[in-house]
């Protein structure tokens, strides 16, 4: 695929949208990758990285190899999510604690935005997307109500939980940040990050590397193969994770690091007319309009021809 300058600079706008969304537990960057229409080119780019991939580096050079990886594809989205994750990440971690009810509803509009937009993709709708649909929804919403398992700052399960989080931050709907709070190694990696421990990211980036190469070949085939029932899924996780996102909620108990820092362990969503302290109600509504106006600009995007 030829493209222009322009065109790269927009990959790395949806990286950095991609990342963002990552960076906040609830929020899954896979779904701003398939509104931004570079879900499946990110899945096949991905999964293409093979043992014939580095035949062809030995064998024609380095131009040739980096034609066949989509090398201009993967640097410009990679810029765009490294940078918007490490910086994000430390601003969603204030924003979650001092600000919970105005970054949620941003993100509650942004994903209810995306249920429509990924459902309208699934061109036949029959009793198996809509059984498919169903149980994606069922499986998020079972997901969003784990309560976490506290910090672990074990290298081999950071290593594990990047295996098993990168996986969630490629599937729309599932966020892979919020399953990292599950495994507790979210605070250990944003520790990681904020105190630039080379050796703790370097751990998480290879078993997040391992899982993000198996784990696209999985996707690329259900593509593939059952491309409908696929999407119906994908719909039903980002239907499923709305609870996770509801910007007032309830803490039914609370965990406490080894600093005394108190983090929410378990939460219930509740109406705001019940919320406890500010509800904020106008600039909810308000955020929760600008974040479903946010994927119609990024799907925008997404259907520009390239």
């Amino acid at each position: 695929m030829q493209r222009r300058l322009s065109d790269y600079l927009i990959i790395t706008f949806k990286g950095l949208a991609m990342g963002a969304a990552d960076a906040v537990p609830g929020v899954s960057g896979g779904t701003i990758a398939f509104i931004s229409g570079i879900y499946e080119e990110l899945i096949s780019t991905i999964s293409n990285i093979n043992a014939s991939l580095f035949k062809t580096l030995f064998n024609k050079g380095f131009k040739a190899f980096w034609a066949q990886l989509n090398g201009n594809f993967i640097l410009a989205l990679m810029l765009g999510i490294i940078i918007s994750f490490v910086t994000f990440m430390r601003l969603a971690s204030y924003l979650l604690i001092h600000h919970p009810v105005l970054i949620w509803s941003f993100f509650f509009g942004l994903i209810l935005a995306s249920i429509y937009f990924v459902g309208k993709q699934i061109t036949k709708w029959n009793a198996a997307t809509v059984i498919a649909l169903i149980l994606g929804a069922a499986i998020a919403f079972y997901i969003s109500k784990l309560p976490s398992l506290g910090a672990n700052e074990n290298p081999w399960y950071l290593f594990l939980a990047g295996a098993i989080a990168i996986c969630a931050m490629i599937l729309p709907g599932i966020s892979g940040s919020f399953i990292l709070i599950i495994l507790g190694a979210y605070k250990t990696l944003s520790d990681a990050f904020h105190e630039l421990d080379i050796k703790r990211i370097l751990i998480f980036a290879t078993g997040a590397l391992i899982g993000l190469l198996s784990f696209s070949h999985v996707l690329k085939w259900l593509f593939k193969n059952y491309h409908n029932i696929t999407l119906a899924v994908l719909t039903g996780f980002i239907f499923g994770s709305l609870n996770k996102v509801w910007p007032w909620k309830n803490t039914l108990s609370w965990h406490t690091n080894s600093k005394g820092i108190k983090s929410p362990l378990l939460q219930e969503s509740i109406s705001p007319l019940n919320f406890n302290g500010d509800n904020h109600i106008g600039y909810a509504i308000v955020l929760m309009i600008l974040g479903f106006l946010t994927i119609f600009i990024l799907e925008k995007l997404g259907s520009k021809k390239q």
